[in-house]
């Protein structure tokens, strides 16, 4: 049995990267324990590494952090950005602040014609520019190295010349106690910016990020219209988004089979 386990464990990486001990457990429905007994083997024989309670591919490992994180629960990203891009219309404006899961919009978004783009992501203008009669509009400033997103003032005074429909931030991290928070400063900044412009404003984030707080907060719950996730959130964050009066949708892959 464990042989069949470790096709899965392996199958899993393929698609994501690199995944926390727990996140295997629970996907595989098997305890601690057992994912740690039929992980030992792996990273013993080189087959897997061990980062930081997790594992990955040993291919993967030197990927730069962008790359490893657009890898990390993607699947889920997917699920969330396809839900969101469903609900966006062929010639609407739309902002997308620098992210995994805004990249996996941007790519959900190519099926779309005659976008209005504002990003401050080179990732994400790179994807939706020349295509289907877009116009794509980047922030300038310095690219940062890891992600190849401009920040700090000029970004800044650059996307508040825009209003648009649709405001999306990814997330850092987020509880119920803190709203939605950051690690940077300068990402903090810009997503409130980015909030600031939207008709509609929608923070995306998979379950991952349920339970943390990052260094600086971005907003309030009340800051934004709409929470778009793939698993229910825990119920303190469920109920501090209810009385915020934002709308918490779980995305499904079912919606999009």
């Amino acid at each position: 049995m464990s042989a069949k386990r470790r096709g899965e464990i392996r199958r899993l990486l393929q698609e994501e990267g690199t995944i926390s001990i727990s996140d295997l457990a629970n996907k595989l429905g098997v305890s601690l324990e057992t994912i740690r007994r039929d992980v030992k083997p792996m990273t013993d024989s080189g087959v897997l590494t061990r980062i930081h309670g997790a594992v990955g591919l040993p291919q993967h490992i030197g990927e730069a952090p962008f790359e490893m994180r657009m890898r990390e629960n993607a699947s889920a990203k997917r699920v969330i950005a396809q839900w969101v891009a469903a609900t966006i219309r062929d010639g609407e404006s739309v902002m997308l602040d620098t992210g995994t899961t805004t990249s996996f919009l941007a790519r959900e978004l190519l099926q779309h014609r005659n976008l209005t783009v504002v990003t401050n992501s080179s990732d994400i203008a790179r994807t939706l520019a020349t295509v289907n009669g877009n116009r794509v509009f980047m922030a300038g400033g310095e690219l940062r190295s890891d992600s190849g997103a401009a920040f700090g003032v000029s970004a800044i005074e650059f996307v508040s010349r825009f209003s648009v429909a649709h405001a999306v931030i990814s997330v850092g991290a987020l509880d119920a106690p803190g709203g939605i928070t950051d690690y940077d400063l300068e990402e903090a900044e810009f997503a409130r910016t980015v909030l600031s412009r939207g008709a509609r404003t929608i923070a995306i984030t998979d379950a991952s990020k349920f339970g943390r707080r990052g260094l600086v907060q971005v907003c309030d719950f009340n800051g934004i219209d709409e929470l778009v996730t793939d698993r229910d959130p825990p119920g303190d964050i469920v109920q501090a988004l209810h009385a915020a009066g934002t709308t918490v949708t779980v995305a499904s892959a079912a919606a999009h089979s």
